[in-house]
């Protein structure tokens, strides 16, 4: 795999101490997969799960935190393979943003054998929407910086149309006021 690199980041992951936690995962189908669906609009969940696992993986080594599984969990908690909007048209009484951590926790199951912080970090990474308290602070930081990489994910990439859109929006409140 040549020139993996996270949103924000110029470093090529496949030159690192990371990529080796990580490389056994990429080489599966079922992650090389995640390139097939957009996700955040600008991005694929691909690119996104990489985002996610490497920041984490960052965050989590800064903090003397179990940095391996940050990256591996990372990589796995949006490991669900059909289209978003197609979800919520068919199921409009059934959240996504609720359900699809515990897709993506049985898809991972069905993988590789995970471990109790990695398990927890795809079940709960929507905390609160999924009502169970992380257990462990690896949960509540991927959970953050999830947040993180959907934002970066949509303003990086064309930062001049994240600008109208914002400016559209503001526009819009104004005159309601």
């Amino acid at each position: 795999m040549q020139n993996l690199k996270a949103t924000g980041s110029r470093k090529d992951l496949t030159d690192s101490e990371y990529y080796t936690l990580i490389a056994d995962l990429l080489e599966r189908e079922e992650i090389r997969n995640l390139r097939n669906f957009r996700h955040h609009i600008m991005t694929t969940r691909f690119q996104h799960c990489l985002n996610v696992s490497y920041y984490n993986y960052k965050l989590c080594k800064a903090l003397r935190l179990d940095a391996e599984s940050a990256a591996r969990a990372g990589l796995l908690h949006d490991l669900y393979f059909y289209d978003t909007k197609e979800y919520t048209r068919s199921s409009p009484a059934v959240r996504h943003s609720k359900h699809h951590p515990e897709i993506a926790l049985q898809n991972a199951e069905k993988l590789l054998e995970l471990n109790q912080k990695e398990r927890d970090m795809i079940a709960n990474h929507m905390f609160p929407m999924t009502f169970t308290m992380p257990k462990y602070a690896e949960t509540y930081l991927i959970t953050l910086v999830d947040k993180y990489c959907a934002v970066i994910e949509f303003v990086l990439p064309q930062p001049k149309r994240f600008r109208n859109f914002l400016r559209q929006k503001l526009h819009r409140r104004a005159e309601q006021l």
